[in-house]
């Protein structure tokens, strides 16, 4: 493109008019903006002026004014409870320190003596946020709930059974109406009974019904957030049997309510009807998901029936305490069952974490202290129990290995005739007395029995806080080294156990195909890279106790591996008895007959087929 003078000159004219506008354009807007800042500030200062300190404090005190006339006005003939002072009062004994507040006559907060959250402060289940109350009726046509009501407390006192009592009290002397609230805590216990008193209850509640709504926002105690608010979850009795939910958000109650529980990765805050339970209710709870230390959101909205009458006692407990089987157990009837020890799909493997995995590891924490090496020999225990399994599978894998020679023959003979070359494998087979299903009985096994501690590991409050080796915490992920940056699915941190676990499942997969007959399947060639890679991001981010297995696990494998297949299988013994075998009078079995007859069929279809296309062709 050629350009005269003329042009020249009207392009660069051009963009100086450009720029002059936006220089001019800019300069008005920010004379604009000043002029606005310069109206806003003259404003405030205006305000400023017409406001003088003693109208602050004037207004301020008109406001309190209006909010002491709103409470009063709410509080009805209980007027001598509207306003007043939070009080806070504490009991304690040798396991919790619960703290109690005037204010609605309840317990605010406990704390467990006996257990520290990640960074080194007393497990703290309850604060400001959380709230348990009912609603009352304070007059005619008006209600409150009975948390905005300020209770008068009583002395602390001591029962001939040690236990502690306290109680909290309102009056209508106008009426008569009273409402108390007693709680006691027994000597070593987690549960604390509370009995709701009331006087008038014909006038003091609505449909002869105790309304309760419970708000909770449990609180991070573990060191990975993201991890136990995985673990986290809601469980209840519902018609006296036991059920939880973790993936719905919502629940509707439709039969009595015993009790329910706001439930952590190893601690819980329960909420027991001590008689008929809760009539009816409904829940609703949602994980959070951002950067807080706040574990989830619950609100529970629960009913309960009173007999119409002038007085009642309603009993009530609250746990307040560890995910431990044994003192769950003894709280409430199914409450153990909080401690997930197998649910839905994985039901099967409560019985063999129930009646095996946990006594026995009781049993090695009894006489040894570190429970690291606890964990060893409750390993050393599975693969003992499982090592005539284990033979079992050697031996057959040695059987195919000798049978190799002739496998290969047959497919070389076959070819992509792979139903021939099927029927004349089986039929080899069974002359050879050779399961080929054989190798398969140990993986078969060893999957329940890792569904099993998987479960027991992730919600066994002994491993809690326990170190070993590296390990800072035997219930979390060991981690030798901390990323910059996040792996999605595998984290911002490497555990040492995971890269053993996963190197001794390498050598073990490697093994296992040296052992396979026939390698020709793509996929399995490349199942022994394959599998340890994906394991490495399902165990990075597992407890310490459940790779720590894993790893002692493999490498007792390997052992048993070479003192099996060096010492005790005999390759030459092997082939000489299966050549024995051989000479023997064969009886088929129903299965074996079956099957054949089914691969016999398919063929003889495929033969069919392939004649079709011969004559087409």
């Amino acid at each position: 493109m050629n350009l005269d003078k003329n042009s020249v000159i009207g392009f660069v004219l051009l963009g100086i008019l450009f720029v002059a506008f936006f220089w001019f354009t800019n300069k008005q807007q920010q004379a604009y903006i000043n002029l606005q800042k310069h109206k806003e500030d003259s404003i405030a200062l205006v305000n400023a002026a017409r406001i003088k300190p003693t109208d602050s404090v004037a207004a301020r005190i008109d406001s309190l004014k209006r909010d002491s006339v709103v409470k009063i006005s709410a509080a009805g003939n209980f007027t001598h409870a509207a306003l007043g002072t939070e009080q806070l009062i504490i009991v304690e004994n040798d396991v919790i320190k619960a703290i109690f507040s005037t204010k609605g006559g309840r317990v605010r907060s406990v704390q467990l003596k006996k257990y520290h959250s990640f960074d080194g402060k007393p497990v703290q289940l309850g604060n400001a946020n959380d709230d348990l109350a009912y609603s009352i009726n304070t007059a005619n046509n008006n209600a409150t709930s009975i948390n905005n009501l300020f209770f008068t407390p009583s002395v602390v006192t001591k029962n001939s059974d040690s236990s502690q009592s306290i109680s909290f009290t309102i009056n209508d002397s106008a009426t008569g109406k009273s409402i108390s609230h007693q709680y006691t805590i027994k000597k070593d216990s987690y549960v604390i009974d509370w009995t709701i008193n009331l006087v008038g209850a014909d006038k003091l509640l609505s449909g002869n019904s105790l309304n309760f709504i419970w708000k909770s926002e449990p609180q991070q105690h573990e060191q990975s957030v993201q991890y136990e608010r995985q673990m986290s979850n809601i469980c209840f009795s519902e018609g006296n049997e036991f059920d939880y939910i973790s993936a719905k958000t919502e629940k509707k109650f439709e039969k009595p309510v015993q009790w329910i529980s706001v439930v952590q990765q190893f601690f819980n805050t329960t909420l027991i009807a001590k008689k008929e339970g809760f009539e009816g209710g409904q829940v609703s709870w949602a994980r959070k998901t951002d950067s807080t230390t706040t574990l989830s959101e619950v609100e529970a909205a629960l009913q309960m029936k009173i007999t119409p009458a002038a007085s009642v006692s309603i009993p009530l407990q609250l746990f307040y305490g560890p995910n431990d089987y044994t003192i769950l157990k003894g709280a409430a009837p199914e409450m153990d069952r909080i401690v997930n020890l197998g649910r839905d799909m994985y039901a099967f493997v409560r019985p063999v974490n129930k009646y095996i995995i946990m006594p026995v590891f009781h049993f090695l924490t009894g006489i040894v202290s570190n429970l690291g090496w606890a964990i060893m020999l409750l390993t050393i225990f599975i693969r003992l129990i499982t090592s005539p399994l284990t033979y079992s599978s050697y031996l057959s894998g040695a059987k195919m290995k000798v049978m190799r020679p002739e496998l290969d023959t047959l497919k070389a003979k076959f070819g992509a005739d792979q139903q021939g070359f099927a029927m004349e494998q089986m039929k080899l087979f069974r002359e050879a007395g050779v399961n080929p299903l054989g190798g398969c009985i140990p993986a078969l096994v060893q999957l329940p029995i890792f569904v099993a501690l998987y479960s027991f590991f992730n919600s066994n409050i002994a491993v809690r806080g326990h170190a070993f080796l590296w390990a800072k915490d035997l219930s979390v992920y060991d981690s030798i080294a901390h990323l910059p940056f996040t792996i999605p699915g595998f984290g911002d941190h490497i555990s040492l156990f995971t890269i053993l676990a996963i190197a001794g499942q390498f050598v073990l997969s490697i093994y296992n195909m040296s052992m396979t007959p026939t390698q020709d399947n793509p996929a399995m060639k490349y199942m022994p890279y394959i599998f340890p890679f994906m394991m490495l991001f399902i165990f990075n981010r597992l407890p310490a106790a459940l790779t720590w297995y894993y790893t002692v696990s493999n490498t007792l494998t390997i052992i048993q591996q070479f003192v099996i297949q060096k010492y005790i299988i005999d390759h030459d013994k092997i082939l000489a008895k299966i050549d024995e075998k051989r000479k023997q009078p064969k009886k088929k079995s129903k299965w074996a007959e079956r099957y054949e007859q089914v691969m016999e069929s398919q063929k003889k279809v495929q033969d069919l087929k392939n004649k079709t296309q011969q004559n087409k062709k």
